[in-house]
């Protein structure tokens, strides 16, 4: 039987590049800015907006796995990679690569700090590094808010923690005009112009 000559034109499966992600966890959070490895192809995986992981059609239901896998992600421009130190391939994300679940308070006004936690119990205070930024759906207003997780990786923040970050807001002048948003870490973020909320 011939050996297929294209074999190393091929993307990794989705077990080589978990046991490279775990070799590399072992010596902490992976550094995937650091690593330059070659593009390998795109993947069949795929983050549904949910933030739930699919291999091949097929929901990842082992939470370890996809927590392995969000260890490794980068986002290139507008395009999102599984990068190991000798293997780079593409994936598909609907929208963002993770949803923020939930949130703990600490202070109030200016002085409060928000920190999310994501679907892969990643952490992020929400300040300057960490910023939160709405986007609304330009036929429907419907807002989509978000927050930075790490580098230039964002977490959609779900409904639940989206009312309750409402419940938290205030009024504050930006440039010259009135909006409603939260205070974290010393920043202000805004979420809507003042003059558009209902009621």
């Amino acid at each position: 039987m011939t050996k297929p000559t294209d074999g190393a034109n091929r993307p990794p499966s989705a077990e080589s590049l978990a046991g490279a992600a775990r070799a590399a966890a072992k010596k902490g959070p992976p550094p995937v800015h650091l690593w330059n490895p070659p593009f390998c192809g795109d993947l069949d995986i795929r983050i549904a907006r949910d933030g739930t992981w699919f291999y091949l059609g097929t929901p990842i239901g082992r939470p370890e796995l996809v927590k392995l896998f969000a260890s490794i992600i980068r986002k290139d421009g507008d395009a999102y990679f599984l990068v190991t130190p000798v293997e780079k391939v593409g994936i598909t994300v609907d929208d963002a690569p993770f949803v923020a679940v939930d949130f703990t308070v600490q202070g109030e006004g200016r002085d409060q700090r928000l920190t999310f936690t994501t679907n892969v119990d990643d952490r992020a205070a929400a300040g300057p590094d960490h910023p939160i930024r709405v986007v609304r759906d330009p036929e429907t207003g419907e807002p989509a808010p978000y927050v930075t997780v790490r580098a230039n990786l964002e977490a959609l923040i779900d409904r639940k923690s989206f009312y309750r970050l409402v419940d938290l807001g205030r009024h504050e002048p930006v440039d010259g005009t009135s909006w409603f948003g939260v205070w974290s870490g010393g920043r202000f973020f805004p979420i809507i112009p003042s003059e558009e909320l209902p009621g």
